[in-house]
């Protein structure tokens, strides 16, 4: 909406001008008529240049098609002198007698061949002629690129360019694969071409053309690379960094024209594709040549249009001399007529001259000359009238005083764009403050750092005096200026700085959308507005600054509280309440906004409510108003908290006491903390006293002396002290992992793992074991799972050990396996008596355990399920509990694809 607006000004300041403007019109008119011939001309031009290229590069890949089409037979020539060799019997029986003879004939024959060999199905060289200087009879060439094709193919090729190890020459090979008539590959018969051979008619051609047209000829594979070209230097290099656009035509064969611009000068380039052997032809040559006559034929276009528009020039340039300029000379002066001073010297001699013509010119000369006295005397009338703009600073509201300065300043000065423009500190620059006729995108980016010292602004500031660019255009201070300029429409500028010395600097700006020298009388005028805008600035400012800074104390004092943990109340010597915070109204449970003014005995009675205990806890509170402090119980969303109140007076700055406060401390961390403590002690004493016990009662059995125990009995008391000594280090060990977990720095080193059998390792190292109660269920075709697989396996045994010692010993006991989505589902499942519903959210807390008949029965620290949750969080997965009719079911997944962090 704002381009639309702005294009709108736009249009209007151009309308406006034209109907003004008489140079402008008449340099409408002029364009009128000069613009459609030229516009046939260049028309005609591109038309012509575009057929004249069309006929050059079809020349040029005429010649690409023929090199192509000769190129063709001699491949195809060399093909079929391959498939010849494939059915001769000597060379299908590797005999060698046999293949001397053929493979001399076929290179004493064609000088182009150097080499004819002979691999086996494995890639073995059985024989080449020539036989010297090098042999590589019995070397492995399995690995060649062609051989591996040619163990796909029927017909014969020709491979890649390369250097042979054999004749150590580049070369391209025609192959021809070997097949029995029962499908079995026998290996293949090759010639090796000399690429330097297929290069003699490109050198031919080459010579033909001179150096200065930079003309080159290839023939490239189907990949780009040179397998021909005059140079030798260029074979089996490639065309990606020459002309990188030919390699889409190579890659699919077609015909066609390139131009690229290469080492600072363009090259037309033309494709040509030989069918025979998935290659092509490239020939180019600098487009400075090929389109030489094109050139030619644009210079003698160009020449007719510079005469067309010289001789336009001339014409209006004594149109300009005879009728323009003095109309603008008179309009210039009529500016000045009523200015203060005399005229400027060359003005008061252009109209002497054109004050004694005789035409209409000279007459209007005359008439300003006799208006000039009655306009002076009524400018000096509105001087006076102007004097009355005090009333602007009636108010300490800044953006109204300001949109009145500038209001003013647009209506008596006749100026369409004004702005008052002032430091802001927050952006660090100065910006627009309030503005008239600008543009909102314009004002918006009007920002000035403090370092631009061409700014006309800024250079007014610096010497307090108003300044001004006539001309935009034209001024050389205004380059910087003039994009933004243009952009707005304005072509005159004056910056008068304003008088503050409370505020920072700012300066009131006018804009003129045409080239314009503003007056002594204009930029007094303007002054004074300036320094009623200073004024006002000045007064808002200062006003502003005292009761931002009050807002401010208060707002961090605000903050500073509502952000507490803690809650915090204020009450009056009335018992109402002066202040509290969100967390104390959370903890009356009042929204926060009602809280102010209530009762304190009403906003305690409904805290106190929420202790176990209300009578202990109001006896407690009645204490800590004169000890200073009490704990107090709370049941907070079904859980038990803990509470330490704080009471203390309230004094103001004279030390006179106005009131009362209390602070409300959550302490339930601090004091479950101690109650982990204390069950950790008598969680880990229970359970190492009983190993402990069964292992010193044997060992003290063992070394009694006056026992001889048989080895039977020996075995059976040494198996118990390894089965108490085992329970014990995994005591030990799963307090390590739970240290670990909640520590924060468990390991996951994840690898493929084999969930069945981790299952099955699982059950067998469950202590008790679930024996033939276990029953498992897992997928035939699982995907891909990794994991640590001994946290996994920490899992499992927990799991079913718990399955065992809660679901009872007839309680069958389930794995089973699911793939959801994207990750693997375990549920380890019993029929046993089940988990109650009040303890399900808390059996995986550490040292939790549920009070019930079988788990009085069952030994255990707490630790298992609480470790089973640090594994599977750890590797990215959850782990829950899953209602059932009867028994126990706890399931855990693991993504499919684990994240990124191998630390928890």
């Amino acid at each position: 909406m704002t381009a639309l607006l702005n294009l709108w000004q736009r249009f209007k300041h151009a309308i406006l001008a034209l109907q003004r403007d008489l140079g402008v019109r008449l340099l409408a008119l002029y364009v009128a008529f000069v613009l459609p011939l030229i516009g046939m001309v260049l028309y005609f031009d591109h038309v012509a240049t575009q057929r004249l290229r069309s006929d050059v590069e079809t020349a040029n890949l005429t010649l690409a098609s023929t090199i192509a089409q000769e190129t063709n037979l001699t491949l195809g020539s060399l093909l079929s002198a391959a498939q010849h060799l494939g059915s001769e019997p000597a060379v299908l029986e590797s005999d060698v007698e046999g293949m001397r003879s053929l493979f001399a004939a076929l290179v004493n024959d064609r000088p182009e061949v150097n080499l004819v060999y002979r691999l086996d199905a494995q890639g073995i060289m059985r024989y080449h002629y020539p036989e010297e200087p090098i042999s590589t009879v019995g070397a492995d060439f399995s690995f060649r690129p062609y051989f591996k094709r040619a163990q796909n193919s029927r017909l014969p090729f020709f491979s890649r360019g390369r250097i042979s190890p054999t004749t150590n020459q580049a070369v391209v090979t025609a192959v021809m694969p070997l097949w029995d008539e029962h499908q079995n590959f026998l290996g293949i018969v090759g010639i090796n071409v000399r690429l330097e051979s297929l290069s003699w008619v490109l050198e031919n051609i080459s010579a033909a053309h001179k150096p200065e047209e930079a003309f080159v000829v290839y023939i490239v594979d189907n990949i780009g690379q040179v397998v021909a070209s005059p140079n030798s230097h260029d074979l089996l290099t490639t065309l990606d960094k020459r002309a990188p656009a030919l390699l889409t035509l190579a890659h699919e064969g077609q015909a066609g024209n390139a131009i690229v611009n290469q080492d600072n000068h363009t090259m037309l380039y033309s494709y040509a594709p030989i069918r025979s052997a998935e290659w092509g032809v490239v020939v180019g040559r600098s487009t400075e040549s090929a389109f030489a006559t094109i050139n030619l034929f644009r210079h003698a276009t160009h020449l007719a249009l510079a005469v067309v528009v010289i001789t336009g020039v001339l014409f209006w340039f004594g149109l300009s001399t005879q009728v323009i300029r003095p109309i603008e000379q008179l309009a210039a002066y009529s500016k000045a007529i009523g200015q203060d001073g005399p005229h400027d010297p060359k003005q008061q001699k252009a109209l002497e001259r054109l004050y004694n013509r005789p035409d209409q010119v000279g007459h209007l000369a005359r008439t300003l000359v006799r208006m000039e006295a009655d306009i002076a005397a009524r400018l000096q009338e509105l001087r006076t009238l102007l004097q009355t703009s005090a009333e602007v600073a009636s108010t300490l509201d800044s953006r109204t005083v300001l949109s009145r300065i500038l209001a003013q300043v647009e209506r008596l000065l006749n100026v369409q764009k004004c702005a008052i423009i002032a430091w802001d500190e927050q952006k660090q620059a100065f910006v627009a403050r309030a503005s008239r006729g600008l543009s909102a995108r314009y004002a918006e980016r009007l920002i000035i750092p403090r370092d631009e010292f061409n700014s006309l602004t800024l250079r007014a500031l610096q010497t307090g005096k108003p300044l001004q660019i006539s001309d935009t255009e034209t001024d050389p201070s205004a380059v910087g200026l003039r994009p933004r300029a243009r952009a707005e429409g304005y072509r005159a500028v004056l910056a008068v700085p304003l008088p503050t010395q409370h505020t920072p600097p700012a300066a009131l700006v006018v804009y003129y959308p045409e080239p314009h020298t503003f007056t002594q009388q204009e930029i007094d005028l303007l002054t004074s507005f300036a320094n009623h805008a200073a004024m006002a600035i000045e007064n808002a400012a200062l006003f502003a600054r005292s009761d931002a800074r009050l807002q401010e104390q208060t707002r961090r004092l605000e903050a500073l509280i509502q952000s507490m943990s803690d809650a915090i109340l204020l009450e009056d010597h009335n018992g109402r309440v002066l202040y509290a915070n969100r967390r104390l109204a959370e903890l009356a449970e009042l929204p926060p906004d009602e809280i102010s003014g209530v009762e304190v005995d009403r906003i305690l009675a409904r805290i106190i409510r929420q202790a176990q205990n209300p009578t202990a806890a109001h006896a407690a509170l009645q204490r800590a108003v004169e000890e200073g402090m009490a704990e107090i119980a709370l049941r907070r969303q079904g859980r038990l908290t803990d509470w330490r109140v704080q009471f203390f007076s309230v004094t103001d700055v004279q030390g006179v006491p106005i009131g009362r406060g209390q602070i409300w401390k959550d302490i339930t961390a601090d004091r479950e903390v101690d109650r982990m403590k204390a069950s950790l002690m008598s969680t880990v004493s229970h359970e190492l006293r009983t190993p402990l016990a069964a292992i010193k009662g044997y060992v003290s059995t063992l070394l009694a002396e006056d026992v001889n125990w048989d080895p039977e009995s020996q075995r059976e008391f040494l198996q118990t002290i390894s089965e108490e000594t085992d329970r014990l280090s995994q005591l030990v060990t799963d307090l390590l992992d739970l240290s670990r977990i909640e520590g924060g720095s468990l390991k996951v080193r994840r690898e493929a793992i084999d969930l069945a059998a981790l299952i099955q390792r699982a059950a067998q190292n469950a202590h008790p074991a679930p024996g033939e109660n276990l029953r498992v269920q897992i997928p035939e075709h699982m995907p891909p799972l990794f994991a640590d697989p001994r946290h996994i396996e920490v899992v499992l045994r927990n799991l079913i050990e718990n399955a065992v010692k809660y679901g009872g010993e007839e309680s069958p006991i389930q794995v089973s396996v699911t793939v959801e989505s994207d990750q693997v589902v375990v549920r380890v499942e019993d029929e046993g008596p089940g988990i109650p519903p009040e303890h399900i959210p808390h059996i995986f807390e550490s040292f939790y355990r549920v009070e019930s008949g079988l788990t009085r029965q069952a030994s255990g620290a707490g630790l298992g399920l609480a470790i089973c949750r640090g594994f599977v969080e750890a590797h990215g997965g959850k782990i829950w509990v899953e209602p059932r009719a009867k028994g126990t079911c706890i399931a855990f997944s693991l993504p499919l694809t684990p994240p990124d962090d191998t630390t928890a």
